[in-house]
C-alpha cells in the first residue's frame, strides 16, 4: 500500500481495538469482516464506489451503510463506514484493509484466550505442510474443488488439533484467498500474529475515557519513544484525578494531578 492507504489503515485499526475487548466478540467480528472482504473482492463496482475520491466521505460512508446495514453487526458496520470514509490509493487497498482488520480481530481473540503463540506457530507449520505435500496443495488450491469440500478437508486435518483461530484463518486463506496464493496468505497472517505478540503493552490509568484520536496519538508517541508498537490497556481510575499514569513493564510514567498534588504536599511539610 502507498502512503495514503497506509495512513487510512492505521486510522481504522485504532477503532478496532475497543471492539475486540472480549474473545467471542473479537472472533465474531473477524468472521464478519472476512465475509465483507470477500464481498468487496467479488464486486469491483462496489469497491470503486466505496473508494471514489469524487464522492464525499459522508457519501461513501452512507453507501457502506446502505449496502451492509442489517447484514452485519453495528460494530462491524461502524468500522466499514470509517473505512469507506477514509482515502485509498487504489480500490483494492480497501479490500486488503478489511481483510487485515479481520485477521487482527481473530489474532486479538487468540491473545485474549492465551493462545497467541500457538496461533503463530500453527499458521507457520501448516504453511510448511502444504508446501511439502503437493497432493494436499492441489486439493486446497484447485478452483474446481468446491468450497465445502475444501472446508471439510481442513476440518478433518485441523479441527481439534489447532486453535479455532488457526482453523478459521487457514479456511479463509484456502476458500477465499482474495487474489493471493495459499502460502502467501498464511505467511501474512502469521506475520500479523507475530507483530501483535512482539508489541509492548502499556497500562494507562485515566480519570476520563480517551477518545479514539487521543488513544492513537498516545500510542504513536509511546511507539516513537520505545521504538516498538505499543498496545494500550486503558483503565478508568478515579485516583488519577486528571492527566494519566502509564506503566510499561517495570517503568511508570506518572503525569496525574493526584501525584503532583501529593508531591507538593510532601514538599510543604518537609
Amino acid at each position: 500500500m502507498r502512503g495514503i492507504s497506509r495512513a487510512s489503515v492505521a486510522q481504522v485499526e485504532d477503532q478496532l481495538e475497543p471492539l475486540t475487548a472480549g474473545a467471542a466478540q473479537a472472533s465474531a467480528l473477524g468472521a464478519e469482516l472476512f465475509a465483507v472482504a470477500g464481498l468487496l473482492a467479488s464486486q469491483p463496482a462496489l469497491r470503486r464506489a466505496l473508494t471514489d475520491p469524487s464522492r464525499s466521505a459522508d457519501a461513501r460512508a452512507g453507501l457502506a451503510s446502505a449496502v451492509l446495514s442489517g447484514r452485519v453487526s453495528e460494530d462491524c458496520l461502524s468500522l466499514l463506514r470509517s473505512a469507506a470514509a477514509a482515502r485509498w490509493s487504489a480500490p483494492g487497498d480497501l479490500t486488503d484493509a478489511v481483510e487485515r482488520l479481520a485477521v487482527l480481530a481473530l489474532v486479538a481473540a487468540a491473545e485474549l484466550e492465551g493462545r497467541l503463540d500457538e496461533l503463530e506457530d500453527e499458521l507457520f507449520r501448516f504453511g510448511r505442510v502444504v508446501a511439502s505435500a503437493p497432493e494436499l496443495r492441489i486439493a486446497l488450491t484447485n478452483p474446481l474443488v468446491p468450497a465445502d469440500a475444501k472446508r471439510g478437508l481442513l476440518a478433518d486435518l485441523l479441527a481439534g488439533k489447532v486453535t479455532p483461530e488457526a482453523l478459521l484463518l487457514a479456511t479463509q486463506a484456502t476458500v477465499n484467498p482474495l487474489g493471493r496464493s495459499l502460502d502467501v496468505s498464511l505467511e501474512e497472517y502469521a506475520r500479523i500474529a507475530a507483530q501483535r505478540r512482539e508489541r509492548l503493552v502499556a497500562e494507562v490509568h485515566v480519570a476520563v475515557p480517551l477518545s479514539a484520536r487521543q488513544r492513537g496519538r498516545l500510542a504513536a508517541a509511546l511507539a516513537d519513544a520505545y521504538g516498538h508498537q505499543v498496545h494500550l490497556n486503558v483503565l478508568l481510575d478515579p485516583k488519577v484525578a486528571g492527566g494519566m499514569t502509564i506503566k510499561i513493564g517495570d517503568e511508570v510514567i506518572d503525569g496525574s494531578v493526584a501525584t503532583r498534588l501529593a508531591e507538593a504536599r510532601r514538599r510543604m511539610v518537609a
